[in-house]
């Protein structure tokens, strides 16, 4: 007669004893009675070979991996392992795949389950990506590395712009008051005096006249050295409003025209349009030659300070909190990398994608907003809450609850008790 196929093991039962039981049975009652498997018994088999189980033997492979590695991570770090469970693992890999029982299997598994509760919380799974985690780390580290190759040249250049905008902003204040002040003091420039004829009988002489003299002085009643003072002031202002101008030029990438272009090459012309008159002959001149000046200087860093509100201001309130908030997340999840891979626990997670986009939102609303109030005296900018939403998300959901608690007191507002000594009025109902 033929015999049995011993190999034929119920798939469903995927506990290795119960396969073992399975086959041990299967072979004891063909020996004893020589008898041919039934019909029956074949289509069994081939409907348990059907299901999509994984096989005993894949199971006992893998199970016996990850007590090896358990087993090489503890001589590793010097922990003290019991005898029989480490008897028990490498009797497994001597066995290998081949004549395993149920006394075997049982004892591997009773050994991987005491050696994996003793190394807690390292698993085989962490060890198995400890090998190779490098390659997750590194592409965080190449994505940290993009943002911050993005995020600092725009973040240097808002924070120049900003700091040239508000310097011109108050200089561009004083040369206003300046303008307004010189011109009430001194009043328009002298029109050309035209000679007026002599009346009869008067000598034909020419009357001497201290023209020169009135035009260098200050009116009566005014300090000479005083607007001169004011006049150097003026002057050395259209320098700087100027200068600081065509710094803010270069960081819009020289989009606004320079109205004083075509002179720049010629000193001799910078110095007649933003210097003093030699000697100053005539304080009303001078003062209307630098306010024309002025009011050129004026226009060229108005239109700067309109682009550079209109760009820098939107790249900085909207894009820059969002990269922000991301860099805090890789700053967080490598972090996280160098501790785990230190206690050989990291595992990788689908949530740092979702940990991505959150902080993305977070940095996007956080953009929103002014320097936050910490306490009494002390603020925060938003990029740096960005960083913050990102590097720690609960920060987040914590201001977006303190936030909510805000406007539900707002709107429901302080009950008020009532007034001292009033009395309950009964209720005429």
């Amino acid at each position: 007669m033929a015999e049995p196929e011993l190999d034929k093991t119920d798939d469903r039962l995927i506990p290795a004893t119960a396969t073992l039981v399975a086959t041990n049975s299967t072979s004891q009652a063909s020996n004893a009675n020589a008898e041919p498997v039934s019909e029956d018994k074949v289509a069994h088999d081939g409907l348990s070979k059907a299901a999509p189980c994984l096989e005993p033997r894949d199971y006992f492979t893998e199970t016996l991996n990850g007590a090896q590695r358990l087993l090489k991570y503890a001589a590793e770090t010097g922990t003290d392992v019991n005898d029989d469970v480490r008897n028990h693992i490498l009797k497994g890999m001597t066995v290998g795949n081949n004549g395993w029982t149920e006394e075997m299997a049982a004892n591997l598994l009773t050994a991987a389950t005491k050696l994996a509760a003793q190394l807690k919380p390292v698993t085989p799974e962490s060890l198995k990506w400890y090998e190779k985690a490098r390659g997750t780390v590194h592409t965080y580290l190449w994505v940290a590395i993009c943002l911050a190759a993005v995020i600092g040249p725009f973040s240097v250049a808002s924070f120049v712009a900003s700091a040239i905008s508000t310097a011109i902003r108050t200089d561009i204040a004083t040369g206003n008051e300046l303008a307004v002040k010189l011109r009430v003091e001194l009043g328009p420039p002298p029109a050309l005096v035209q000679p007026t004829p002599s009346a009869p009988g008067a000598s034909s002489a020419p009357a001497p006249t201290n023209s020169t003299v009135s035009a260098s002085a200050a009116p009566p009643g005014l300090n000479s050295s005083d607007v001169i003072t004011d006049l150097q002031q003026f002057a050395s202002i259209n320098r700087a409003i100027d200068a600081r101008a065509r710094q803010l030029n270069v960081l819009l990438l020289h989009t606004v025209r320079d109205p004083f272009a075509d002179m720049r090459r010629d000193p001799k012309k910078v110095h007649a349009t933003f210097q003093l008159p030699d000697g100053l002959p005539n304080l009303a001149e001078a003062a209307e030659l630098t306010t024309r000046t002025y009011k050129d200087v004026r226009y060229f860093a108005q239109n700067l300070l309109d682009d550079v509100s209109f760009y820098y201001g939107a790249f900085a309130t909207c894009i820059l909190p969002v990269l922000y908030a991301l860099l805090g997340t890789c700053a967080y999840l490598l972090r996280s990398f160098e501790q785990e891979m230190g206690t050989r626990t990291f595992i990788p997670s689908e949530t740092n994608l979702a940990r991505f986009l959150i902080a993305g939102i977070g940095g996007a609303v956080v953009g929103l907003f002014n320097n936050f109030t910490i306490t009494q005296g002390a603020s925060i900018p938003p990029l740096a809450l960005a960083f913050l939403v990102g590097y720690a998300v609960d920060v987040f959901f914590a201001f977006l609850e303190s936030l909510l608690q805000t406007f539900t007191r707002s709107v429901s507002g302080p009950s008020s008790p009532p007034a001292a000594g009033a009395k309950a009025q009964p209720n005429s109902g």
